[in-house]
Parts: C-alpha cells; structure tokens; sequence
C-alpha cells in the first residue's frame, strides 16, 4: 500500500474545512481570554471612523494575531489578501470564521508574473474595496517571504488607491512559535498581547520607482519597529 502524502490529506476540501474550523475556534478563544494592549491607536480609531478605504499591513508570521485588530476596526468591512495556493485556501476558509473576508492573489514572489498568481486581479478587487471603505489587510512578506521582507505590492497598492497605510506590530505572551519560514507565532488562552501602530502613512500618485523603493524600505524598518515596540509592551 502506497504511504499517504500528508499534503495531499491536508489540502483535501473536508480536512481543510475541518482544520479551519478547530484553528479559528481556537483562535477567537485565544484572542478573547487575552487582555491587549493598543499603544498610538488613536489616528487608527480616527482613520476608521471615516468614510475612506485603509490599508493594513502586519508580518506573515503574526497572522494569528492579526484578528485583534476586530477591536479596533468595530463594523467596517475588512478583507485580507490571501495567497491562491491550496495552503492559502486553508488560511482563507479559517479567516472568514474570524471575520476577515479574502481578496486571493499574490504578486509577491518574483520568480512569478502577477498575473499568474492572480497578483493583478486582487490589485483591482484591492482598490475597488478600498474605494468603497473597505479594510484591505496585507502580509508584505508574504506568502513564502523572506520573513519581515517587505515585498512591492503593499506600496504600489497604497499608491494606486490613495488609502492611507497602517503598520501594525503585533506580539502575544505566552505563545508558541510554528518551525515554519515565518516562525508563526499563536497566542495561548489567558496571557497578554500588544497591538502598535505605526501611520497613516502615504505614497503620493506621482511618486517615481526610487520613491517607491525608498518607502518600501522605510515601511520595512517601521514594521520591524512596530513589532519590537509591541513585544517591549510586554516586557
């Protein structure tokens, strides 16, 4: 009898539908039992309580974390981009149970077209939720990194739509770590967790290919910034 494929049996439809639902229940269990702490919050509750689109980028390897930014975005429509490959769909399925609808496509790895990975038509879906108020939330590092590398796509985005950007660093304690390229981080139920943030941030319509590449940079250094500030919070 041929051995299973462990990979083949995680992407199978029902077991993803399965595992999505144990992982967000964890989650949202997780989330909740831990009492967080918001520092530079108050431009992010002022950009949301407005009528325009935001962009809101955190690392790959907090995105378990990212749902507890709920607090903080109360009603407004929010979507997160998620990768189109079978591993996405499964990072999908769990966040639409957490309340984060998704936008799939990827325009990050360079050894892709945008088109292949559906990168240009999660630009259009990208700008047209942000036009009508929307939360698009994005791992610029994501999905295959190299980890807190940020990627192009998140300031082309914020070029494109005008939206103002957000950083969010993101850190819970007590919490486990996945031996995965992003090292994951998941909180444990009844510990301490730090949202910081970092914006609004702009990229001006006119902005040439060194302004972009010198934001990107920028944007980088704050993120990496922001999360070390959220993990100082904690002590």
């Amino acid at each position: 009898m041929p051995a299973m494929n462990f990979k083949t049996v995680f992407r199978a439809p029902q077991v993803q539908g399965v595992l999505a639902v144990i992982l967000s229940t964890y989650l949202d269990f997780a989330l909740k039992t831990t009492r967080w702490t918001f520092e530079n919050r108050a431009p992010a509750d002022l950009a949301v309580a407005g009528p325009k689109g935001i962009i809101g980028c955190f690392w790959h390897g907090r995105i378990p974390l990212g749902p507890a930014c709920r607090a903080v975005l109360a009603h407004k429509p929010r979507k997160v981009i998620i990768s189109m490959s079978p591993d996405g769909e499964f990072i999908a399925r769990a966040m639409a149970r957490l309340s984060f609808d998704s936008i799939r496509g990827s325009s990050s790895r360079k050894d892709d077209s945008a088109n292949a990975k559906g990168g240009a038509g999660a630009m259009m879906e990208s700008v047209r939720f942000l036009r009508s108020g929307g939360v698009v939330a994005i791992t610029p590092d994501g999905p295959r990194g190299p980890a807190e590398q940020m990627a192009a796509g998140a300031v082309a985005l914020a070029k494109v739509s005008g939206a103002p950007v957000f950083l969010f660093g993101l850190h819970a304690r007590p919490g486990f770590r996945l031996n995965s390229w992003d090292r994951t981080l998941f909180p444990l139920p009844f510990g301490r967790g730090a949202v910081v943030f970092d914006g609004p941030l702009y990229v001006p319509r006119d902005a040439d290919d060194a302004a972009m590449e010198a934001t990107r940079l920028d944007w980088q250094t704050r993120l990496t910034a922001a999360n070390a500030r959220a993990e100082a919070v904690l002590g």
